[in-house]
């Protein structure tokens, strides 16, 4: 068996419950969080909440053209996928660390499928 012995599951539980704790927190931190996503040189913004939840569109009222409402809707969407790519980026940065985790305990275990 590698590793050179049994595992020890005691110490298993505390890692998973360690783990557990941390990405309660990491979630919480997430839904606290408020990212923001512009376009046209910040005349249209959008702001996200660190779950994805879209909380608002800013629009300057100098892009209001009755005449061009496609530019104006292009210019939503851009901002909307900046803030989502900033919502991915604020995940990755809290959750990352925590999935990197999930591999030594299940690596630890020395079982097939289940990791190293």
């Amino acid at each position: 068996m590698p590793g050179g012995g049994p595992p020890n599951f005691q110490k298993l539980l505390q890692q998973a419950q360690q783990m557990q704790q941390q990405l309660m927190q990491a979630q919480a931190e997430l839904a606290a969080a408020e990212v923001t996503g512009t376009a046209g040189g910040g005349l249209v913004k959008v702001v996200m909440s660190g779950t994805g939840e879209l909380k608002s569109v800013i629009i300057d009222p100098s892009v209001v053209d009755p005449e061009d409402t496609e530019t104006l809707g292009d210019l939503v969407v851009a901002a909307a996928r900046a803030a989502s790519a900033e919502v991915n980026k604020l995940a990755n940065e809290k959750m990352g660390p925590l999935a990197g985790g999930l591999g030594g305990l299940a690596g630890g275990l020395g079982l097939p499928g289940l990791g190293a």
